[in-house]
């Protein structure tokens, strides 16, 4: 029986990575977080739901089976509290890691600086302290398209030099790439930092654009449009980047004999990969894509760029293809089609 441990389990992308394992045999799934408030804890709560986990049972540092699934168990908890995080290392000798628990959001660490080092910086040692007692076999966690910062070549490429990051956000995830290398070379512990591409689909954050905008257009409200559109995405549809983290799970890492111009990889059991979609969209088509599904035209405001936005996102995704075989296809038409669909059913009720 293989073990996962999924921290972010009742967040967008890892309650996606839970519902695909729990198609698989043979294994066995603890989900972790902490549901904190960024955003609305009701869509947290319902994301578990979905998963078979009640609310009403939901109790710190204790887990809950879930009623869909009994080979999947949830445990509400702090990545800064290292004790319990350690000690349900000790307990469970998880096999793989797949960490997607962090303070997301770009903007808010203007705000709220403090989170982001507590839980990106802090909780995500916790965790490789946890992975280094058991020597799991394999280290997965999310990373950011984020981190490319002040590139300017583009596609990124996980070849390019990522040390000019414009968000505290983006600094902390590349703080991670780099404590994990650290851990890869001292301990022998394979680790894959994965940067994500802006995902999006049925459960996502309400806090992303794809969200806002549908909820704004939705109730006749403006939507914010920063930089006065002139920005680009590489939008990632949710089941690819599920897809490409099913893939790289398995994947483990070896050292490369020696040191290279390719700081996606190591000497130590390290590497790096992007995971998007490839295909770059104007943010203005990706509006009017939104548009076209709910039938309504949305109101525009038009805004400076914002600090720490990046103006445009690009992924070289061919590590990805090489090593894996795999790269994202969903085109964005069909994508926001299927967000649209669950919006509508979920949060229009």
């Amino acid at each position: 029986m293989t073990k996962y441990l999924i921290t972010g389990s009742a967040g967008f992308i890892g309650f996606h990575l839970v519902e695909r394992l729990m198609k698989d045999d043979g294994c066995e799934i603890v989900g972790l977080d902490n549901i904190n408030n960024y955003y609305d804890v009701n869509l947290k709560f319902s994301r578990l739901k979905e998963s078979g986990i009640p609310q009403g049972k939901i109790e710190y540092n204790n887990f809950v089976t879930s009623k869909k699934n009994s080979k999947y168990r949830f445990i509400q908890l702090n990545l800064e509290d290292k004790v319990n995080i350690l000690q349900l290392f000790q307990n469970e000798k998880f096999d793989f890691v797949i960490h997607l628990a962090a303070q997301a959001g770009v903007r808010y660490s203007l705000i709220n600086p403090e989170s982001y080092i507590q839980s990106n910086i802090v909780g995500f040692l916790n965790i490789l302290e946890g992975c280094k007692q058991i020597k799991v076999k394999h280290f997965v966690y999310a990373s950011s398209s984020s981190v490319y910062g002040l590139n300017t070549k583009v596609p990124f490429s996980t070849f390019a030099n990522v040390d000019h990051p414009i968000s505290l956000y983006a600094a902390t995830k590349k703080a991670d790439e780099l404590i994990a290398h650290s851990y890869s070379y001292l301990y022998n512990l394979p680790t894959t930092g994965l940067r994500f591409f802006t995902v999006y689909g049925p459960w996502g954050r309400p806090d992303m654009a794809f969200f806002k905008f549908t909820k704004a257009i939705l109730n006749e409200e403006p939507i914010d449009i920063y930089n006065n559109g002139n920005m680009i995405r590489d939008f990632t549809y949710i089941d690819d980047v599920i897809e490409g983290i099913y893939k790289v799970i398995s994947h483990i890492p070896k050292p490369k004999e020696t040191i290279d111009d390719d700081p996606s990889s190591s000497t130590a059991p390290y590497k790096i990969y992007n995971i998007g979609n490839s295909t770059p969209v104007l943010l203005m088509d990706f509006i009017k894509a939104i548009e076209k599904n709910l039938g309504k035209t949305a109101k525009k405001n038009f805004l400076p760029l914002q600090p720490g936005d990046m103006i445009i996102t690009n992924s070289d995704v061919s590590d990805l293809e090489k090593d894996l075989g795999y790269k994202p296809s969903t085109i964005l038409e069909e994508g926001v089609h299927k967000f649209i669909e669950w919006y509508l059913e979920y949060i229009i009720q």
